[in-house]
């Protein structure tokens, strides 16, 4: 039988740990952040053994957020707060 490859996910992934952080996965980014974690673009999990390790370093990247959602108390929904904008006079004209 043939041994199961480990994910190769280079530093550990720290959901909820900073807004700097992403991870990516073939075409797909996996965007940190304190209040929300983006995941965008494209991944091919193909039948074959690259496949299975892109399959599996996403999933220990959805483990891995799925207990740091579990790990606390969550409210129903985050507020949608705006930042007021403010307008400054153009300095340059």
């Amino acid at each position: 039988m043939a041994k199961t490859p480990q994910p190769d996910c280079g530093a550990a992934f720290r959901p909820f740990a900073d807004d700097a952080t992403a991870q990516t996965i073939g075409g797909l980014t996996i965007e940190n952040g304190t209040c929300r974690i983006a995941l965008y673009g494209s991944l091919d999990l193909t039948r074959d053994a690259a496949g299975l390790r892109r399959a599996l370093v996403l999933q220990a990247a959805i483990t891995a957020i799925v207990a740091a959602l579990a790990a606390e108390p969550l409210p129903d929904a985050l507020s949608e707060t705006k930042q007021a904008v403010e307008t400054v006079k153009n300095p340059f004209a």
